[in-house]
């Protein structure tokens, strides 16, 4: 197997931080990949509603610069460029006149199918190895007992004859990589609804309207904190909850699921970028390190003697 990496816009300029927690947790996990040399913007969200050849063009030719550099698998860690590109391969294989005329626009043969990873995938491929990097740790598990909710979003799971992972109304893949990093799942009602997406300028009290009800729900069941694994969702959660959570409701951090493993597996905030979130994670991880260091010191004292 061969690994081809995009990295998409979004995690190079305005979620740094969820390409630099992916990395580190790739590194990490000996994950091995190679960046796709000279790949172009997916063209997401903009270009598939104005020109079907240009929105399948422009994630077909990262997909032919892919297998053209020795690539079998992708994977494409922003959820938005893992639909553009798995609706691409998608539409190339089921029409064949698209499919005739994508080679003259791309100045590359048709790509062969790829196995198209999204992040949360590819971290349950190695779930096993996230729980052997967590139980390895001297220190007590940082995440043991942390309740998450596990927001998917729109673009992970639908529509699922495109992207053919996991359910498109109950997905479980997220719940397991939580469970790997040692933190618990909680059931929640909203965990595949939509967050408003790019419509977080045009319609903003649409967006701040839609993850309230988000926010309110994880809080309602108990959850800490929230995993997301698409820069559209994070921003939603992250920099719109301050408009979200002004009558008095404690803000629930939302965390790229990268930045969850990477704490999980001994990684610091620092290296994961957790700093640049509006929501300001370290209270809770200042609880978190505080109950991991109370149960060492109590595993470390000796029981008394009893008479």
């Amino acid at each position: 197997m061969t690994l081809a990496y995009y990295p998409g816009c979004s995690l190079q300029g305005t979620s740094r931080e969820f390409g630099e927690s992916f990395l580190a947790v790739v590194e990490a996990l000996r994950i091995e990949m190679a960046e796709i040399d000279d790949w172009n913007c997916c063209g997401a969200s903009s270009a598939h509603p104005i020109s079907r050849d240009l929105g399948v063009a422009l994630p077909a030719r990262n997909l032919a610069l892919a297998a053209e550099q020795g690539a079998d698998e992708l994977v494409a860690p922003c959820a938005a460029c893992y639909s553009r590109l798995a609706t691409a391969q998608h539409e190339l294989a089921a029409d064949g006149d698209l499919a005739a005329r994508m080679p003259d626009i791309l100045g590359h043969p048709l790509p062969p199918a790829l196995r198209i990873h999204n992040v949360v995938d590819l971290l349950a491929l190695h779930a096993p190895r996230i729980e052997e990097l967590v139980a390895a740790r001297v220190d007590p598990p940082l995440l043991a007992g942390l309740r998450v909710a596990a927001y998917y979003g729109c673009l992970l799971v639908r529509p699922n004859e495109v992207t053919g992972f996991d359910d498109a109304e109950q997905p479980t893949t997220m719940e397991t990589v939580i469970g790997a990093a040692g933190a618990t799942p909680v059931a929640w009602n909203m965990a595949v609804e939509c967050c408003g997406g790019a419509f977080s300028i045009s319609r903003t009290q649409s967006v701040v309207r839609l993850g309230r009800r988000i926010v309110a729900d994880a809080r309602a069941h108990g959850a800490q904190a929230i995993a997301v694994a698409c820069p559209l969702c994070h921003t939603n959660l992250d920099l719109r909850q301050a408009a979200m959570t002004g009558r008095g409701e404690e803000p629930v951090p939302a965390l790229y699921i990268t930045e969850f493993v990477g704490l999980a597996i001994g990684l610091t905030p620092a290296e994961l970028g957790i700093r640049r979130h509006f929501v300001d994670a370290a209270p809770l991880l200042a609880e978190l390190a505080a109950k991991a260091e109370a149960t060492a010191a109590a595993a470390a004292t000796p029981a008394k003697e009893t008479a």
